[in-house]
């Protein structure tokens, strides 16, 4: 699974790892740890982020999705 954050320019570089790690369902604290950086940060720049406005596009193949090619119709 890929995502696509579009208006990341709007975000500074903190809150852009926190949105795609947040967007991606990691938990706060969980991000606080990868980060190096308290829970009540984590959420603060991800507040911040939300109000700046962003939006995460998810991108999958359709393999993920269980949808194969399409079978050809047989003649």
């Amino acid at each position: 699974m890929q995502i696509e954050i579009r208006g990341v320019e709007k975000l500074s570089i903190r809150e852009r790892q926190v949105v795609a790690l947040k967007e991606m369902g990691w938990s706060t604290d969980a991000v606080a740890k990868q980060l190096g950086l308290s829970p009540a940060t984590v959420a603060t720049l991800y507040n911040r982020a939300r109000n700046k406005g962003y939006q995460v596009v998810i991108v999958m193949s359709g393999d993920v999705l269980g949808l194969g090619q399409p079978e050809e119709d047989e003649a």
